[in-house]
């Protein structure tokens, strides 16, 4: 389905919303926001503004990122999770659940565990919403803080985000943080992709058909080894059991990316991305927890970004430009860094 440019009083549905200069207005944006999210003054822009956040499965990240941000630019959040504890429950449909909640609301920000849903509530709603993942479908704001994310970490080593060799690794099938940012990369120039996925979760061949049409170069790789040889940044991924159509098992124990992957690979200073959650129990098939203390590290930066991100899509949804922000920021009266030893 193809929707609008994201912009002032639109939804955010899909990464396929930005062409080149959206993304670049919108990275713009988030870099005028950064001392907000990092707490270097107190923003009262949204005042008065209403977020409702309706998250229909699981989340701590995703949801406590959205509800931050707007609480940062001085807004308010009314928030519900899971089906129990929503009229759904009963019976009502999700347009009359939209049509209901986005008249209590400036802006909702929603996650639903069926692809496709998240389109549903914005069809029926009177705000803009902001689709927060929708089952297998995509997660449009992680693709954004994903991308921001490596244009800083590579800029930081003196590189550009264009002609990057990105190694993904994982859950490739149904993993929808890797849908949107596959096709948010679209937007760069000749980027490489390689890619690594257990048996039965290679990415699908339309992603593979969408990539080279856009002038990327598609490599699938044998193990994960051969992956990262050579690649700027890798992107790990969570097999995501719960996705997983009944029947299928998930892959056999072991770590899906170590320090001695990296050091077999001669690229122990590899950009390390990760959506996050990370299982970091033994045997876990996940981004192993030895890798923390390499320097290229960089899955805290995406989400200490995403904060940044995510105040940025809120304040272009609802037509706000850095400059009326930044009229409102004031000097906070408490230390930020104040910790109790410090106080004792």
């Amino acid at each position: 389905m193809e929707y609008p440019l994201f912009g002032p009083g639109r939804h955010l549905l899909s990464v396929s919303q930005f062409d080149r200069a959206g993304l670049r207005a919108l990275f713009d944006l988030t870099d005028a926001v950064r001392p907000l999210a990092l707490r270097q003054g107190v923003c009262t822009v949204l005042d008065g503004a209403m977020l409702g956040s309706l998250f229909f499965e699981p989340s701590t990240r995703t949801r406590l990122s959205f509800e931050s941000a707007f609480l940062r630019l001085g807004g308010e959040v009314t928030t519900t999770t899971g089906f129990t504890f929503s009229s759904m429950a009963k019976g009502e449909s999700i347009a009359d659940t939209a049509r209901v909640v986005s008249g209590y609301s400036d802006v909702l920000v929603v996650r639903h565990p069926d692809e496709g849903s998240v389109a549903q509530f914005a069809a029926a709603s009177v705000v803009p919403v902001i689709n927060a993942g929708d089952g297998a479908g995509e997660h449009p704001s992680q693709a954004l803080l994903d991308v921001y994310t490596l244009e800083r970490e590579l800029a930081a080593r003196g590189s550009g985000s264009d002609e990057v060799t990105l190694a993904i690794l994982g859950d490739l099938k149904y993993g929808r943080t890797v849908h949107s940012l596959i096709r948010l990369m679209g937007l760069r120039w000749g980027c490489t992709f390689r890619l690594f996925a257990p048996p039965g979760l290679e990415l699908p061949n339309d992603l593979v058909a969408e990539a080279v049409e856009h002038g990327h170069r598609v490599v699938v790789c044998d193990t994960v080894v051969e992956a990262v040889t050579g690649a700027d940044a890798v992107y790990a991924t969570r097999v995501q059991r719960e996705r997983l159509p009944e029947g299928m098992d998930g892959p056999a124990a072991g770590d899906l990316l170590n320090k001695a992957m990296l050091k077999k690979a001669h690229n122990l200073d590899i950009v390390i991305m990760h959506p996050l959650p990370r299982d970091s129990r033994p045997g876990s098939f996940d981004l192993s927890p030895d890798v923390d203390d390499l320097p290229g590290l960089a899955i805290f930066h995406q989400t200490d970004n995403g904060l940044a991100v995510r105040m940025a899509i809120f304040l272009t949804a609802l037509g706000v430009d850095a400059d009326q922000a930044r009229l409102t920021i004031k000097q906070r009266p408490w230390r930020a860094d104040l910790h109790w030893e410090d106080a004792k």
